[in-house]
């Protein structure tokens, strides 16, 4: 897929995305990626794939610079009331220096980008003794894998990337970060209300649905799905990584 497919798809989600799951506005999950984080008030902050702004919103006010790239304007314009700077960009060529941000965060963006190459420039891009803080979603283990990868690239075809627990920690650490450390967070999300998001047509979300009917034991389990009325509630797995960039730290700009 390129760079233009994925604008294109996420052009179409701009008007309701922020509605389109729960974890979106969850103020859990939005406390932990500031946990590892660790924001504060002289920092410089870079929001990658910051789309309509949700991430960039837990940093307004709490640090002295908030910048936001994102290849769909649709989305980023919405960031713009929180950000001190917007920039339409691609996230494997960031237009910024060496050592420029003391924290660069990307919240459910690597899955549709260059990898490792995007990962490797928000690294560049990081001061020594700088967080690198990645999160997405993810497969529990293999026992799941298959089917989730299948229902997650029926919600979003422009995906390139697929993820197990491990994968985002291994990505920062073969990017150059080091004292890399994990968090993980389950999203209760109705499977109807997650698969409306704007982008895809009715037979791709009954192909969704279907999966869930023909799910193994495993993936149920792992899951713990429920059904009622025709309708799936998925437990699903988010894995938020953190990284250092290693060096003599930086003076602070």
């Amino acid at each position: 897929m390129s760079r233009k497919d994925v604008a294109d798809h996420f052009g179409l989600r701009a008007p309701t995305y922020d509605n389109s799951s729960s974890w979106c506005t969850d103020t859990d999950l939005g406390e932990l990626l500031l946990d590892l984080a660790r924001p504060g008030p002289q920092d410089r902050v870079l929001d990658v794939a910051c789309g309509t702004g949700l991430v960039s919103r837990l940093f307004t006010g709490r640090v002295a610079e908030l910048v936001g790239v994102d290849l769909t304007e649709g989305m980023a314009e919405q960031a713009r009331p929180y950000l001190d700077r917007l920039v339409l960009t691609a996230a494997e060529d960031l237009p910024f220096e060496d050592d420029t941000f003391d924290i660069v965060v990307c919240r459910q963006g690597i899955q549709f980008m260059d990898l490792p190459a995007a990962v490797e420039e928000m690294v560049r891009v990081v001061r020594p003794g700088g967080r690198v803080v990645v999160v997405n979603l993810c497969a529990y283990d293999e026992r799941d894998s298959e089917e989730y990868f299948e229902i997650l690239r029926l919600r979003n075809p422009v995906r390139r990337h697929f993820f197990l627990p491990s994968g985002l920690e291994e990505l920062l650490a073969k990017a150059g970060c080091e004292q890399t450390r994990t968090r993980s967070y389950v999203s209760v999300e109705d499977v109807d209300v997650w698969s409306d998001n704007g982008a895809i047509e009715e037979e791709r979300r009954e192909a969704i649905r279907e999966v869930y009917r023909r799910a193994s034991p495993e993936f149920r389990a792992l899951h713990a799905v429920q059904e009622a009325d025709g309708r799936f509630t998925d437990h699903m797995l988010f894995v938020l990584a953190a990284g250092t960039k290693p060096g003599p730290v930086a003076p602070a700009q």
